[in-house]
């Protein structure tokens, strides 16, 4: 049976489009009847604003009125069919075994009307598939479970070689919900904790990038009131770095606390379900079977006091996210071995022992951090020279840090080949371990930039069908000797067609006595 969205959908979008063709009638109308365009063709002053702006308000909520009454969908054993279009139908069915994610999304607003909007993403997709704007909240957990449970039976039904799919489905249904299993659940002091320490220290960095071009601008309207000396300028310089710091740190804080206010991961069949957001309400899946790669997480903070967050990256693009998004958190903040036991949950393994680049790679890392200080340098002797006289050379004691940021890059780097998953592990600031299951491989492929080949190095790139993918973000194993990471491909590809085999045959093989087998094959 057909079902329709919220009857409080003509309010709210009707309002809302309304009002956007009522502001634009009202300055159309206004820029034409000053410049006493058509006046005299047009009687009665109906190109003035006033009427143009109620002439587009009645035109606009109008048009979310037909939408209402044309826009249908029925969710079928088999598909989600939808049928809308004001002045051309449109029809279409979604193969449920398309679909990637159906997330739930609540803003202050609908929270307190008690409505919903309902997103459906299919793999490989880069925009939303489908848009529900708006359900009942009821309804909108009907359609999400609805949906999964579909595709569970389907997948069950194809495996058995059942006839009838449509009625094991709808039998699936009537069992009633499936039950919900909590993995994870961020309480508030955890809350306080991770909107403390998920502050990124990388976006300091833009005081050293800025400070040589604004502090000379501060410090010379200081000495054209007043003079100021060098030792006044060195204190202006470290309560603007100290001020500005803590500036970005309390936004930063108050950002992540609204995002992840209420955070709670379950698990629900061959799902995981999250739901976050303070201002607006997140409901999200997580299908288990679409799992592409598992991050562990741990910027410069979190590693000092022994935490650590997880994000899982499916294929498509991430729930809850833009098609830029990528990764969604499947716990935002934990201690280290209680994230790794969880992403054991998700994806059994195994932390391998990593293996470092070589030292030569540090001396690359030294030179570079040495050119960056040398650019920030010169900026700060450009703006001595002609905007404001300052001692520019104390930027050069950056150079100081060079062979310690050198060391701490190298350190953190490192790869391996597990028994089922291949590793990788970049960054100092936000250290990304990363691990992908060998049949989840699309291509591996090796590059070498202009600079790596002057030091014979190389960077080998596990992609995958994840949306990380899309914004060159996939595993990396950086700067590998350029033998090395011949051999590091190769063992990646020898692993992938050794896993897709057995995984293939392991499917075959316990179809016939185990309904449930997962699917074989890579997404």
């Amino acid at each position: 049976m057909s079902e329709r969205l919220h009857p409080l959908t003509v309010l709210l979008r009707g309002g809302s489009r309304g009002m956007s063709l009522a502001l634009f009638g009202f300055f159309a109308g206004s820029f034409v009847g000053g410049a006493g365009m058509l006046a005299d063709a047009v009687p009665f002053g109906v190109l003035s604003g006033g009427p143009l702006a109620l002439i587009g308000f009645v035109v606009g909520f109008a048009y979310e009125v037909a939408r209402y009454q044309r826009f249908e969908y029925e969710l079928t054993a088999d598909t989600l069919d939808i049928r809308s279009g004001v002045f051309a139908r449109r029809e279409r069915e979604i193969p449920l075994r398309r679909v990637q994610n159906v997330d739930v999304t609540r803003d202050l607003l609908a929270r307190v009307v008690g409505i919903a909007t309902v997103q459906v993403e299919t793999a490989g997709g880069g925009e939303t598939e489908a848009s529900f704007q708006y359900l009942g909240l009821d309804a909108a957990r009907t359609l999400q479970d609805g949906i999964r449970q579909r595709k569970r039976q389907g997948t069950t039904a194809a495996t058995e070689g059942e006839a009838d799919a449509a009625t094991t489905a709808d039998a699936a249904v009537d069992r009633g919900p499936v039950e919900r299993e909590t993995l994870f659940e961020l309480d508030e002091s955890d809350l306080l904790l991770l909107s403390v320490l998920s502050f990124d220290v990388r976006a300091l960095s833009i005081l050293f990038v800025f400070g040589p071009m604004i502090g000379p601008a501060v410090v010379g309207y200081l000495d054209a009131n007043g003079g100021v000396g060098t030792a006044a300028l060195l204190l202006v310089a470290a309560v603007a770095v100290v001020g500005l710091g803590l500036l970005f740190w309390a936004l930063g804080a108050v950002t992540t606390f609204v995002q992840y206010y209420g955070f709670r991961l379950t698990r629900v069949g061959d799902e995981l379900r999250y739901e976050r957001g303070l201002i607006q309400r997140y409901d999200g899946s997580i299908p288990l079977d679409k799992i592409q790669t598992v991050t562990v997480e741990e910027n410069l903070l979190m590693r000092r006091f022994g935490y650590a967050s997880l994000a899982v990256e499916t294929a498509g693009y991430a729930p809850g996210a833009s098609p830029s998004g990528g990764s969604e958190a499947a716990v935002p903040l934990a201690t280290r071995d209680r994230v790794l036991a969880l992403a054991g949950q998700i994806e059994p393994f195994e932390l391998p022992q990593f293996e470092r680049p070589p030292t030569r790679a540090r001396r690359r890392y030294m030179v570079r951090y040495g050119l960056v200080v040398a650019l920030v340098a010169a900026v700060a002797f450009t703006v001595d020279a002609y905007l404001v006289s300052y001692p520019w050379w104390v930027t050069l004691g950056l150079l100081v840090l060079a062979p310690l940021a050198a060391r701490a890059t190298w350190q953190n780097r490192g790869r391996a080949l597990g028994e089922d998953h291949v590793f990788t592990r970049n960054g100092f600031w936000r250290r990304r371990t990363q691990l992908v299951p060998y049949y989840r491989v699309q291509t591996v492929i090796e590059k070498r930039s202009f600079f790596q080949r002057r030091w014979d190095l190389s960077t080998v790139v596990v992609d995958t069908a994840g949306s990380r993918s899309l914004l060159g973000d996939d595993a990396s194993a950086v700067d590998v000797d350029a033998d090395d990471a011949r051999e590091f491909a190769r063992g990646v590809t020898d692993r992938f067609q050794t896993a897709l085999v057995s995984r293939r045959s392991g499917t075959s093989a316990e179809s016939e006595g185990d309904s449930s087998a997962p699917t074989g094959g890579a997404d």
